[in-house]
């Protein structure tokens, strides 16, 4: 029998390489960027080795009260390193969420309240675990360390970077260029965020690709403080229904994950067809080798349709289960594909009273945002009232409590009733079922 050389791997460094390797393929998979790369192999080596979750950041600044399909690509990653063992730490931002991350904008966000953004934290992270393992899961707010500091404190962390590095940031240097206004305070935004990882010593951080400057800035800020740096991960965005900018509350092109079932999928066979792959990575969550095949397939000429359809109840199942998801499509396929009319809608309670002019109707049911709107949409036939198109602009509809209405423009429908007792039109908090007609 031979005997091994001095040079030659050990079985147990073979083991460990061998698990590096198997989880870098894991995280690597959709990612920007991992900087630096050679760094975190050897953090993940130690992890592995000494049997020491990495420390996963990400922090989520609550401006709103809803998690969107662009936060659920991290999420998502996050996930990943749970499932190899890891420990995630999610940073609730209702400090950094005060002042209002500035990646990304050419002019300065409005500042929310302390009311605001707490009352906006309450949903996030019932939201957060609809993905990410609650009980593999250490969450803070930033809070915990801003709010106790001293001013004497804040000027400290200011000095931590100079005004000429903080303008390095790209959307700082257009701004600046094109002459528009910076806030004091937005510029303390990236040090806040760096402070984060200092006060929870991450591993590694993740972040979309414009949070660069902000993960950077982190790794800064760790080695002023004696630790050592994180890696920084940078994901994709994940660009909204409109196909051109990022998936964003403010600007309505969003799909939240907490919607109802026909809402989401709804919403996601509005992409441009352009768009589509993309949803299918970063939305679906698609692995590359079934990713590839659908490239396959529409390179080849099928029908974008049949892909969006199945795109949309991948995502749906991930959020609502394959139940909900086979009924979204149903609805979906019965409203507009098969010219039906839906299985649920939206029901809205009216005060009781006299027949409604339908224009009145349409804006208190939000289907228009005027009345000229609505005379215009009537005339050209878009508007249906009990599944019967109305033209004449100067029509009344009688509401009961007794007969729920069934009211459609374009490829929107609504219920509406009349209650005694309501004193303003209000709107069920989900999709119900329709009646017979």
């Amino acid at each position: 029998m031979s005997t091994p050389s001095k040079d030659e791997p050990k079985a147990d460094d073979r083991k460990l390489a061998a698990e590096v390797e198997r989880q870098l393929a894991i995280l690597l998979r959709g990612v920007d960027e991992l900087l630096p790369l050679d760094e975190f192999r050897r953090k993940l080596e130690r992890s592995i080795r000494e049997g020491r979750p990495l420390r996963v950041k990400q922090g989520f600044d609550p401006t709103a009260p809803d998690i969107h399909l662009g936060h659920a690509v991290g999420l998502r990653k996050l996930r990943e390193f749970q499932d190899l063992g890891h420990q995630v730490v999610v940073i609730v931002g209702d400090y950094t969420g005060m002042v209002g991350d500035p990646s990304g904008r050419s002019k300065t966000r409005p500042q929310l309240t302390e009311a605001e953004v707490e009352t906006n934290a309450r949903t996030y992270l019932d939201q957060f675990f609809r993905v990410v393992d609650r009980s593999r899961t250490e969450v803070h707010k930033n809070g915990e360390w801003f709010a106790p500091m001293r001013f004497v404190d804040v000027l400290k962390l200011a000095s931590q970077s100079t005004v000429a590095r903080l303008l390095e940031r790209d959307d700082f240097a257009k701004r600046w260029q094109a002459s528009q206004p910076i806030s004091v305070h937005e510029l303390l935004y990236p040090l806040m965020q760096g402070r984060d990882s200092v006060e929870i010593r991450s591993d590694i951080e993740l972040g979309g690709t414009e949070q660069k400057f902000n993960l950077l800035v982190g790794r800064a800020l760790q080695e002023q403080a004696g630790q050592e740096p994180q890696a920084i991960l940078t994901l994709p965005i994940l660009v909204g229904l409109d196909g051109d900018l990022r998936m964003s509350k403010s600007l309505g092109n969003y799909v939240g994950i907490a919607e109802a079932p026909g809402e989401q999928f709804g919403k996601l066979m509005s992409i441009p067809d352009g768009r589509l792959l993309d949803y299918w990575e970063l939305a679906a969550h698609a692995p590359a080798g079934e990713l590839a095949g659908v490239k396959a397939a529409l390179d080849g000429g099928d029908n974008p349709m049949s892909w969006k359809k199945a795109m949309a109840e991948r995502v749906v199942g991930l959020y609502h289960g394959a139940e909900a998801a086979t009924h979204a499509r149903e609805g979906f396929e019965q409203q507009f594909s098969k010219r039906g009319r839906p299985l649920e809608a939206v029901l809205w309670t009216l005060p009781k009273g006299p027949p409604v002019p339908l224009r009145k109707l349409l804006v208190d049911v939000g289907l228009a945002k005027s009345g000229g709107e609505a005379k215009r949409k009537i005339e050209e036939g878009a508007v249906e009232v009990d599944e019967a198109i109305e033209r004449d602009p100067t029509c009344e509809v009688a509401l009961s409590a007794e007969r729920v209405r069934l009211v459609r423009l374009g490829r929107r429908w609504v219920q509406v009733r009349a209650d005694a007792t309501a004193t303003a039109p209000g709107a069920s908090p989900e999709p119900v079922p329709l009646p017979s007609f």
